[in-house]
């Protein structure tokens, strides 16, 4: 796995946390993830990986259950060394596909989506390379379909996706379970 180091940096008077893990990846060596939730800001780094940037707009409304502020495509931009990608995540309501975050770059398409609770799966062009897992700390766990072959760009950008919107999600029939025990008295 990784170490992480947690850090605060203060700004005038005002603290903003950040958090730093560094992930030991199989096929990629060490994978550097900084997550920094008051600024909206993911960056993705590594000898092996290119760089990935995701940053919210600033002013942009925030929303405390995205590591990153926002769901708002309009609100994020998404580089990869520097070059603009285009990023466009799903708007997250009932369905696990509605969870799905989309990033288009050199004529080339990715899909994170939710495929359990906890996890998310990583498709390029459709094909199935890999499985993320981020409670939303910036601590990304990655693992590698067999038979699959990953490259440097799905790892840095599944780490991004991953720790900028957090991965998994619930059944539709479970949020329905829990809607209906809020209504019903007991």
């Amino acid at each position: 796995m990784g170490q992480d180091t947690d850090t605060h940096e203060v700004e005038g008077a005002q603290e903003r946390p950040v958090r730093e893990s560094v992930a030991e990846d199989g096929r990629f060596g060490a994978v550097t993830v900084r997550l920094d939730t008051a600024l909206g800001e993911v960056t993705v780094e590594g000898g092996a990986v290119p760089r990935v940037e995701l940053r919210r707009a600033e002013g942009a409304e925030t929303d405390d259950h995205v590591p990153v502020g926002t769901r708002d495509g309009k609100r994020l931009a998404l580089t990869v060394d520097g070059e603009e990608a285009v990023l466009d995540p799903s708007k997250g309501r009932l369905t696990r596909r509605s969870f799905a975050v989309d990033v288009r770059y050199a004529g080339r398409a990715w899909r994170l989506v939710p495929d359990s609770v906890a996890g998310s799966r990583l498709l390029r062009d459709g094909e199935h390379v890999g499985d993320f897992g981020s409670q939303g700390d910036g601590r990304v766990l990655a693992e590698w379909r067999e038979g699959a072959e990953p490259e440097a760009l799905d790892a840095a950008l599944g780490y991004a996706l991953a720790a900028a919107f957090g991965t998994g999600a619930h059944p539709m029939w479970m949020l329905v379970v829990d809607a209906v025990g809020d209504i019903v008295p007991g």
